[in-house]
């Protein structure tokens, strides 16, 4: 084997990335090994057309915990976050609808539809940050391990302790998000299906799933337990895209002396004695680590990556069963102008330009969505969520052009009858655009060039197993101490020195930093070095 290193991190994604850093911060000598031949996994910045560049696949931010912000120093090296003038826009027949800008501008917003829900929505607003700040404080914590003896049950008892302590409505409130669907949810706080609706796409985002489906109601909550610039459950732009952010946690690797290394794919993680010992690259090169720390899902890793006689063979069936498959379809599109909304005319910048387009009126078009897309591939009428970074960052296209993030689902991960997705990608998104094109009529018209990302385009491309930008669905049986299953939900594998720190892991997906910076803590515990842990705990 050739070099030699206290770790080394599969994939450079963010998590990937976060991970190194503190693994290095504490003195370990750290390897990144990266695919593509750039860093930053899916939320990376790339010219998709001459002249255009957009955040390619990840495209929104809030999700990233503040203190992988704060210890990377992020800010400091320049990130910098617009936030968003109102959260989102949903045109629809007739009339639109616009979400965010502060509580008195949306219950005035819903009173044109409802004044039960206008007069509801504060009461919602506060249940629902109620249940999301136990999230955040869960996120940075590692679950306790199913099966891990005193100290798992200890770990059981602190992390629940802030549950118990919580008022019996806001424990209801947690159990109705937990295992309710999206619909069963927001029945019992809305009556008018514009404003369901504004508040269920959260619920689909990512999920290949209805929002009948019980348990769709969590996804809803992941959505919103982030923050932007101190301010809770917003969302905002990554000025330069999403790969502004992973080149400066790059840097903040390269300057703590962590080597990253792109195109250099992994063959196989190496095993001896059920201890990984190292990693053999797709060109051949062996390299020897005590820990190896793997920044991809959980069905690459352990389909892919790990010799099936190095797992047990109940573990392997688990991971052969393990749930893939966020039914998104991803596309960037170059414009030679803004799109000219029917229900709110006009091409020059307007405040619903800048935030989320979404087109999905109701809960019924959500679920027919998901449900045409389970028999014929995806729907007449998908979900479209439309962000036009240009918008407030011209840096991102040639003067008087305009990029757009056109982020779809319901999907299908694998299509029914035999069909492939490379016969039918452009299908797809040509309805796409005729989709959007029925609600700003220039659209069409306006495209330029576009990229597509079909979910088989998201697993080649990005190693995302059946195009899940979760790395596995975020359903009750694979979240908190069972992602990604029960008895390894502490990111260590069954084999000792092989740790996993991507999305497949508490708190799941979406760009959070948690999971990176957990395994990190568990790899520096387990080497003994609470010293140097300490510093950055």
């Amino acid at each position: 084997m050739t070099k030699n290193y206290d770790a080394l991190i599969i994939g450079g994604g963010h998590n990937g990335l976060v991970c190194a850093f503190y693994l290095a911060r504490a003195g370990l000598k750290v390897r990144v090994l990266e695919r593509r031949a750039v860093v930053g996994g899916a939320a990376v910045t790339e010219e998709f057309h001459p002249g255009f560049r957009n955040s390619t696949a990840s495209y929104t931010v809030s999700l990233l915990r503040p203190k992988v912000i704060k210890d990377m120093r992020l800010h400091e090296r320049g990130w910098r976050i617009i936030e968003r003038t109102i959260s989102n826009f949903f045109p629809h027949e007739g009339g639109y609808l616009k979400l965010g800008g502060g509580a008195g501008r949306t219950q005035a917003e819903f009173a044109r539809y409802s004044q039960k829900d206008a007069d509801t929505f504060p009461h919602y607003e506060e249940a629902l940050e109620r249940v999301a700040e136990v999230l955040r404080d869960m996120a940075l914590k590692t679950p306790p391990n199913a099966g891990g003896g005193i100290r798992a049950l200890i770990a059981a008892a602190a992390q629940g302790r802030r549950l118990a302590g919580m008022s019996i409505e806001a424990q209801r409130d947690v159990m109705d998000l937990f295992v309710k669907s999206a619909r069963d949810f927001l029945d019992s706080w809305f009556e008018n299906e514009y404003v369901k609706a504004a508040f269920g796409f959260d619920a689909v985002v990512g999920n290949y799933a209805s929002v009948d489906t019980p348990g769709s109601a969590y996804v809803l909550l992941h959505h919103v337990f982030g923050e932007v610039n101190g301010k809770k459950g917003a969302w905002g732009h990554s000025v330069g895209g999403m790969g502004a952010i992973t080149q400066f946690m790059a840097e903040a690797c390269t300057d703590l002396g962590v080597e990253i290394s792109l195109e250099s794919p992994v063959a196989r993680v190496l095993v001896d004695g059920n201890r990984a010992v190292g990693v053999r690259l797709e060109s051949g090169e062996e390299i020897a680590a005590p820990v190896v720390a793997a920044n991809v899902g959980p069905a690459l890793l352990y389909r892919q990556l790990v010799d099936r006689s190095d797992m047990t063979p109940e573990f392997a069936r688990r991971m052969d069963h393990f749930k893939t498959g966020s039914g998104t379809f991803r596309m960037n599109v170059a414009l030679s102008e803004l799109p000219d909304f029917a229900v709110l005319p006009g091409k020059e910048v307007a405040e619903h330009h800048t935030c989320g387009i979404i087109i999905s009126p109701t809960l019924d078009y959500m679920d027919k969505a998901f449900t045409d897309a389970k028999a014929k591939g995806w729907s007449d009428e998908p979900i479209v969520e439309m962000k036009i970074p240009t918008s407030i960052d011209n840096s991102l296209a040639p003067p008087g052009m305009h990029i757009a993030s056109l982020f779809c689902q319901q999907f299908a991960p694998v299509l029914p009858d035999g069909r492939n997705w490379d016969d039918e990608r452009e299908a797809a998104a040509d309805l796409i655009i005729d989709t959007v094109t029925k609600h700003a009529p220039n659209f069409k018209g306006a495209v330029i060039a576009r990229q597509i990302h079909s979910p088989l385009d998201l697993e080649r491309k990005f190693g995302l197993i059946g195009g899940d930008i979760m790395h596995g669905h975020m359903s009750l049986d694979q979240l908190w101490a069972a992602r990604p299953v029960l008895g390894h939900g502490d990111y260590r594998s069954p084999i000792r020195g092989l740790y996993m720190c991507g999305a497949g892991t508490h708190p799941g997906g979406g760009v959070t930093g948690a999971p990176g910076h957990n395994a990190a803590h568990e790899i520096i515990a387990d080497r003994g070095i609470m010293g140097r842990w300490r510093r950055w705990k």
